[in-house]
């Protein structure tokens, strides 16, 4: 390797530490900032950059775990579903362990004798249509605007191929409307966002025009490696102190301005904005996806089922976390009865989840909420 290593940069990050603290001191009031990616979270927790931040800048994490915004309901359709005898459930391993009401799960069902299979690509879940056409393959379409477009493309193979097995239940989401009703939430006064890198890659740098044209709020989307969110923290603060809000596009070598084209065509052919339900959200109007009309035999939630009333865990604040209104260490059952091996919140089960993010970097740090 050639070059200084972004990840191990300490002068660099020593700088961008003091760069932070001396724009800081000059603020006329204490800021907000949110992280939108779990991946950014993961790498901030890893680094302990929250720790290091000045008393009047707080860097909170958001929504941008697809695995813990699924709403309980969701996954009880899933379990639902995988009780038929004929259908194969296709999910990526995130939600296998992820609690539905009751304390279920599909790892739970799959003990039970229900067909869970864990695949790593919707082409896997169509390879296995393929190879069992006595069996419906419904595959947990969870995710953003990143996974969406390789499920668009599942969906395209298995028409052109001709394969009426594949299926999938729609749990996606959409990132525009729940960063808007987060700039609109009283509790937080968001002064600006870390956007996430993956998303930003298929929508592009121009889409989060409505952060600073609508909203006014600073915005920069930067890469994983702790001085790339350093970089965007210091971005973020000159935005704040000069009034001045605009998409910072800090990650130029992988987002351009449109974005990724392809994909999003491929979205569009498939998928409609929808009303849908985000845990710790709630309901928000078209923040999801479904399958346009067109494409309906291929929507598992047709195949008749019955649906428990959903049940959240008790004393799971999950969805608080998710809002950033509290810190994982707030939720009592953090650390206590919520584990990383016995999970009773979605965001303690999930490789992008601020649970399991804090309880494997920072649960042992001396201040709660930095």
């Amino acid at each position: 390797m050639t070059g200084p290593d972004p990840f191990h940069d300490r002068a660099r990050t020593q700088a961008l530490g003091e760069r932070i603290r001396a724009l800081a001191a000059g603020l006329p009031r204490p800021v907000t900032f949110m992280e939108v990616c779990g991946t950014h979270t993961h790498a901030i927790a890893a680094a302990g950059l929250r720790r290091t931040l000045p008393p009047n800048v707080r860097l909170v994490a958001g929504p941008g775990c697809p695995v813990c915004v699924t709403p309980v309901d969701y996954l009880d359709h899933a379990l639902a579903l995988a009780a038929r005898p004929e259908v194969t459930i296709a999910t990526f391993g995130d939600l296998l362990r992820v609690p539905a009401s009751r304390r279920d799960s599909l790892e739970r069902a799959s003990a039970r004798g229900a067909d869970v299979r864990i695949v790593y690509s919707p082409r896997d879940a169509l390879q296995f249509a393929r190879a069992h056409p006595q069996r419906k393959v419904v595959f947990l379409a969870v995710g953003f605007e990143t996974t969406m477009p390789t499920i668009a493309a599942a969906l395209a193979e298995a028409e052109a191929t001709g394969l009426p097995n594949f299926l999938i239940l729609s749990g996606s989401k959409i990132i525009e409307p729940p960063l808007r009703a987060l700039v609109q939430d009283p509790e937080l006064r968001l002064d600006g966002f870390i956007l996430p890198g993956h998303v930003s890659v298929i929508l592009g740098a121009d889409f989060y025009r409505f952060l600073t044209e609508d909203c006014r709020v600073a915005a920069a989307i930067v890469g994983f490696a702790p001085v790339d969110v350093q970089q965007g923290l210091v971005e973020l603060l000159e935005q704040v102190r000069n009034g001045a809000p605009r998409v910072a596009n800090l990650y130029a070598r992988v987002v351009t301005a449109a974005g990724n084209r392809t994909a999003q065509a491929l979205l569009d052919r498939f998928f409609v904005p929808a009303d849908t339900r985000w845990r710790g959200l709630g309901a928000i109007p078209r923040s999801g996806l479904v399958l346009r009309p067109a494409w309906a035999h291929r929507d598992a939630a047709r195949l008749p089922v019955e649906l428990p009333s959903p049940l959240e865990p008790q004393g799971c604040r999950c969805g608080e976390v998710l809002r950033g209104t509290i810190v994982p260490p707030e939720c009592p059952l953090f650390d206590r009865l919520c584990t990383p091996e016995h999970p009773v919140g979605a965001c303690m089960v999930s490789s992008e989840g601020s649970c399991a993010a804090w309880h494997r970097h920072e649960r042992h740090a001396a201040e709660v909420g930095r």
